[in-house]
């Protein structure tokens, strides 16, 4: 069984609720291909390097997931025709880094010690 990160950029103008929608989409077509999602991780809206269809920012969505390369292949033909996405990518790892939140804000104590440093 293989490991993959796999990460979604949706348009800007989506909603909280799309997102969701979004998010349960993208999960059952795992389970419907005997995947198993591991974590689903919402980064929110960030911006992006470019424009990317008239958008300067974009709601990322992001999965780690275990399963084979069929999987991947139902998520991309799926991706291709959804409208409310700018962009998928989708990286095959050794093993997965379930500690380290990227995206989260760091909590105030945090931000003291960077003070006082």
């Amino acid at each position: 069984m293989n490991l993959y990160e796999h990460t979604i950029i949706a348009r800007q103008d989506t909603s909280p609720s799309e997102i969701k929608q979004l998010t349960e989409k993208y999960s059952k077509i795992v389970e419907k291909n005997e995947g198993e999602i591991v974590k689903t991780e919402n980064w929110g809206l960030l911006n992006l390097s470019y424009l990317i269809k008239k958008n300067k920012k974009g709601s990322y969505i992001h999965f780690k997931l275990k399963g084979s390369g069929k999987i991947i292949k139902e998520l991309e033909k799926n991706e291709l025709l959804d409208k409310k996405l700018l962009r998928y990518l989708t990286v095959k790892v050794k093993k997965f880094d379930l500690n380290t939140n990227y995206f989260s804000k760091k909590d105030e104590s945090e931000k003291k010690e960077i003070k006082k440093s």
